[in-house]
């Protein structure tokens, strides 16, 4: 039952009504720091229909404050006591080594808030320390979330509300899948999804590379790589056949394909991929420590 509890996916639809029970309440979410994933969360918020009057936001660089304005149609506050008038949520979107000091102009402020935290490697423990609050939301996204198209995971605190998890997954949903787990495997999270776009962006720039070595155009090599890797992912995401078995429906005996999944093996992409996790893994342990 807990697996299945667990593991539910919340996935963005167009058809989210903002009059539905979790929003009639007039939550207002104050942003603290406003760059780019911030800037997707509250972009994704507002075309899912949250009301604009909903979102508040603060951030120290008046360049990130610029484009969070430009792309949200939301006037960042002057200071971050401003921001959090009338807010009775805080989405805190500081770089992990910056956070403690944005926190400090806030201190005693957010006692009685619902604290949902972006920042790498910050665990709900000590994220507690440093907002003493109680009621506590660890998210990982990705960064494509940009897109509406992030995936990642989310760990709460025992003190969490049933009513602060449904908002949270509002708030997720509208940038793309995020399933509830406990907070000991959100590093797992973070070597897989949380770095995996950057993993992609490594096979689809070889792919492209590859394609330009054999006589295509850069431009045309890239969009053919970028776009069988999305295509590849959807038959996966849509099939319930593993991806060895669609990887083996490509590979006719003696043919091109089986001949390039050779070279592949033998220079041990695999263990590349994983290793290269295992490492991810572990950093996203040691800031965690920090």
């Amino acid at each position: 039952m807990w697996q299945q509890r667990s593991w539910r996916v919340w996935r963005f639809t167009k058809l989210f009504n903002v009059q539905s029970v979790r929003m009639s309440d007039n939550v207002k979410i104050g942003f603290l720091g406003a760059g780019r994933m911030a800037t997707a969360i509250a972009g994704g918020m507002l075309k899912a229909k949250f009301d604009c009057n909903s979102v508040a936001a603060y951030d120290c660089s008046a360049a990130a404050a610029e484009a969070f304005e430009k792309f949200t149609g939301v006037k960042c506050a002057a200071d971050p006591v401003v921001m959090m008038q009338n807010c009775s949520v805080i989405l805190l979107a500081v770089k992990p080594q910056f956070l403690a000091e944005a926190l400090l102009p806030l201190n005693g402020m957010l006692k009685d808030k619902l604290v949902i935290s972006i920042a790498a490697g910050v665990n709900l423990s000590r994220l507690g320390a440093l907002t003493g609050a109680s009621r506590i939301v660890r998210v990982m996204p990705n960064t494509p979330a940009l897109v509406g198209e992030g995936c990642g995971a989310y760990a709460l605190t025992p003190s969490a509300t049933n009513e602060d998890k449904l908002l949270v997954q509002d708030i997720l949903e509208s940038i793309g899948c995020f399933y509830e787990l406990p907070e000991k495997q959100l590093d797992a999270v973070t070597a897989l999804s949380g770095c995996g776009p950057a993993y992609v962006y490594e096979l689809i720039q070889a792919m492209a590379d590859g394609g330009v070595t054999l006589g295509l155009p850069r431009a045309l090599a890239q969009k053919l790589a970028a776009a069988t890797v999305k295509g590849a992912a959807a038959m996966v995401l849509n099939s319930n056949e593993h991806p060895i078995e669609l990887r083996d429906q490509v590979c006719s005996p003696g043919g091109a394909t089986i001949c390039a999944v050779n070279v592949l093996a033998a220079e041990k992409f695999t263990h590349a991929v994983v290793a290269a996790e295992l490492a991810a893994y572990e950093r996203s342990v040691e800031l965690g420590k920090n």
